[in-house]
């Protein structure tokens, strides 16, 4: 058997239905393999990095349940998958990425020189920081046990990237027929953890006690089996809930759920976590963006518990009163099969905070030609009750989002969380459709749609059910606000006096159907339209008034302080 053929029965074998590339002679023999036996799609991008984020929109969209998987060749395309890399590291997906090398005659090895090979790169050492496991495959006979150790890394635990470096050589080499006999033989467990409840005692009698309680739901919480069910069961008590940006991606907007916390979350979520008794941490790392700058002030009035996966992100920044290492499916499952009590909560305290919502969930840009809150809220009733992905961009488009788009059940918003990388959202998007063959809402600004707007092309040629939204406030606008706090109104490289490209024309050259527009009305229609028949569509928004995000948070503040300050 053809070794190459054989990383393509292992890579089916694992569930990988859906990979990502853009060919080179270094990897020609893995993309040939795997297009023949044809147990993984593979489609060509026009960039690695497009390749990278769209390996990692499979497994954004399948709760982790299926690996990402991205190819790029020797050098250039190696580090090209680099951000995509990173990007999965931080928020936590698992995905493989395959990188073909030179052959094995023509390695450095340890001469002290800095290439032998053309287009010989180290890409191995270069990832070591933001892979879970990296390694250049060393001889054929290695190759399929390798692979499949990096699969099974990628999953376990704190799920991430793993990355294999494999020479052209060996990937043509010839290994034994049985070498992929253990796929057929292996057994996988099905049963789940057991949960030991005496774990989350500490948890459950807190909240039997609180007058204050609430939930921090964070990013390493909405991917767990029971999330879904858990949130449900937290309504039904009337316990209220917030999240991180993270956690706002799966987060339904379901009873006594009231948003995102932090710099751009809403008024009420940072109400609540400064006015709570008790906070209930759920994988989330508590970043200065949640926090804000003064730690000791964040959730100024309550005990914190804080459960995590990882021990490091135990008293961090944020110094609970308890740390429990422990997944949140473990305590999600306590939860649920001893439901807490919350004898002593204050029937006043989920209606205060309800009271709160109605009077400060408003759209606070009526001042602008086009608001973008009510954008956002044009295209939550466009999908309600649909089953829809959104992507957002890196910018202010994305805090609009984040803090505008309430979910329902099936929806999800992904972000770019830990690593914040523009380019973003056009080619997860085009992972994540692949994946759940849903419907999906990219949003990006003009800044960020510049850097993977090649990938219209992918979208148009496999006729993916994608809208494109680019809200064109010709700026990089949330990098030219911070500038005119800071620098006087000094916006070099954020504002160029109005130049900006026409996406709708470009759009158009990829085509696809596109539309510019400024009018809310129009936005309406068309939104409208992609939900009932979706289909390969760009709308441009024209907003050049459009600069900031509100509320927003100044550094050195309270989070419950947010810009335009209130009475």
């Amino acid at each position: 058997m053809k070794a190459s053929d054989a990383v393509a029965h292992v890579l089916g074998a694992n569930n990988v239905t859906h990979g990502f590339e853009l060919i080179g002679g270094m990897i020609a023999h893995l993309v040939d393999s795997i297009n023949l036996i044809g147990k993984t799609k593979l489609v060509s991008v026009h960039h690695e990095q497009s390749a990278a984020f769209a390996a990692g929109g499979v497994a954004r969209a399948t709760n982790n349940s299926q690996i990402g998987l991205a190819l790029g060749t020797s050098g250039p395309g190696a580090t090209n998958l680099i951000t995509g890399i990173a990007d999965c590291w931080l928020d936590n997906y698992p995905c493989v990425f395959l990188t073909g090398q030179v052959n094995t005659n023509e390695l450095k090895n340890d001469r002290n020189i800095r290439q032998q090979g053309f287009q010989e790169l180290d890409i191995v050492s270069i990832v070591k920081s933001i892979t879970k496991f990296s390694y250049q495959i060393k001889s054929a006979d290695e190759l399929v046990p390798m692979l499949q150790r990096a699969i099974d890394i990628a999953k376990s635990g704190r799920p991430g990237p793993v990355l294999l470096d494999i020479p052209m050589d060996l990937q043509r080499a010839e290994l034994p027929d049985n070498v992929i006999e253990y796929l057929t033989n292996q057994s996988v467990s099905t049963a789940g953890k057991q949960v030991d409840l005496t774990t989350f005692s500490t948890v459950l009698d807190a909240l039997s006690q609180a007058k204050k309680p609430l939930f921090l739901i964070g990013g390493g919480a909405i991917n767990c089996d029971s999330f879904v069910r858990w949130q449900k069961a937290v309504a039904q008590i009337g316990i209220p809930h917030v999240s991180s940006l993270k956690g706002s991606e799966k987060s339904q907007a379901l009873a006594n759920y009231f948003g995102m916390i932090g710099s751009y979350g809403t008024r009420t979520a940072n109400y609540a976590i400064q006015h709570c008794d008790l906070l209930v941490v759920l994988g989330s790392r508590m970043d200065v963006r949640q926090t804000g700058a003064d730690v000791k002030d964040f959730a100024r009035n309550a005990k914190i518990i804080q459960i995590d996966l990882d021990a490091e992100q135990l008293a961090n920044r944020v110094k609970a009163n308890v740390d429990i290492h422990a997944d949140c499916e473990s305590f999600f499952s306590s939860f649920i099969n001893a439901p807490a009590s919350v004898q002593q909560m204050d029937e006043m305290w989920p209606v205060l905070l309800l009271q709160h919502w109605q009077q400060n969930y408003v759209d606070e840009y009526q001042d602008w030609s086009l608001s973008p809150f009510l954008v956002c809220k044009s295209l939550e009733r466009a999908f309600k009750n649909k089953l829809i992905h959104y992507v957002a961009d890196v910018g202010n488009n994305q805090m609009w989002a984040a803090h505008s788009i309430l979910l329902g059940e099936g929806q999800a918003l992904h972000h770019s969380g830990g690593l914040g990388s523009m380019g973003f959202s056009i080619p997860t998007a085009i992972g994540v459709t692949c994946a759940s063959s849903l419907p999906v809402v990219a949003l990006t600004g003009d800044g960020g749609a510049q850097m993977n707007i090649q990938e219209l092309d992918i979208i148009a040629r496999e006729q993916l059910p994608v809208l494109i939204i680019v809200f064109n406030n010709e700026s990089l606008g949330m990098v030219r606000a911070f500038q005119e706090i800071y620098f006087d109104g000094r916006n070099e490289s954020t504002y160029w006096n109005g130049y900006s490209s026409s996406f709708c024309n470009i759009a158009r050259a990829y085509n696809i159907k596109s539309f510019v527009t400024s009018s809310m009305d129009e936005l309406n229609t068309l939104f409208a339209s992609f939900a009932k028949s979706p289909e390969p569509m760009l709308i441009e928004i024209l907003m050049c008034d459009a600069r900031e995000c509100r509320p927003r948070l100044s550094f050195g503040l309270p989070i419950d302080k947010q810009y335009p300050l209130k009475g």
